[in-house]
């Protein structure tokens, strides 16, 4: 079993001047999750090799269990440095796909071609599709077999407007998860800020922050059978 897991390839958040990327626990919990059931991962990014790493992500209060761990794991470290390209993997060859967040997707993830025909394939497979916090924004313009957004009808969530406020960045990025989904039809739900909430309908699983991303991860394996 191989579960295929993309990181953005972005950097820069928006105008500011300032770095973005992948938040480091939201790709560190899932892998681990994977990775101690057994399951193999294949990591992959827009432009393949090392993704940017959020730097936010690597302060010591965003530190978790997982993220420590990492930082002790020169397997995983040296993985993540050699992520595949995009567009050169196929929803053939694994049996889901999972997106961990940070700012970055909302820039290349959400527009990226090679990602929303992944995603439409793995749906169209009945594949589970997983993604967490502002990876979510993946689904922007992706679309069910009947051309209907993918996501239409669906239990959802994904990072919340009110904790996008939180962080200072509502008029940086370039549009809202929350909004995002709600307009594509989504059912969109949340918990309490920055408390783990994920969502699961058929294959889709979704979850709505850093705190989610160990939980959805789980989800995921459940759906695949996987304890």
């Amino acid at each position: 079993m191989n579960i295929l897991v993309v990181l953005t390839s972005h950097d820069q958040l928006g105008n500011t001047g300032k770095k973005t990327g992948f938040w480091l626990e939201e790709f560190a919990a899932p892998y681990y999750v994977f990775r101690d059931a057994g399951v193999q991962t294949t990591l992959a990014s827009p432009k393949g090799g090392q993704p940017p790493l959020d730097p936010k992500s690597d302060e010591p209060d965003a530190q978790t269990e997982a993220t420590l761990r990492f930082r002790n794991d020169p397997e995983a470290q040296a993985a993540l440095a050699n992520t595949v390209k995009l567009a050169s993997v196929s929803a053939a060859d694994h049996d889901a796909v999972f997106y961990p967040g940070g700012h970055g997707p909302l820039w290349d993830l959400a527009e990226d071609t090679h990602s929303i025909d992944l995603i439409e394939a793995f749906h169209a497979a009945g594949k589970p599709v997983g993604a967490v916090c502002h990876a979510p924004a993946v689904f922007r313009h992706t679309k069910a077999p009947d051309g209907a957004p993918l996501v239409r009808d669906k239990p959802v969530t994904g990072f919340t407007n009110s904790e996008e406020a939180a962080v200072g960045l509502t008029e940086v990025v370039p549009f809202l998860v929350e909004d995002m989904l709600k307009n594509n039809g989504g059912r969109y739900s949340k918990g309490p800020d920055w408390q783990s909430h994920v969502e699961v309908s058929g294959t889709l699983v979704t979850g709505q922050n850093p705190a989610s991303s160990e939980a959805a991860a789980k989800a995921l394996l459940t759906i695949l059978g996987v304890a």
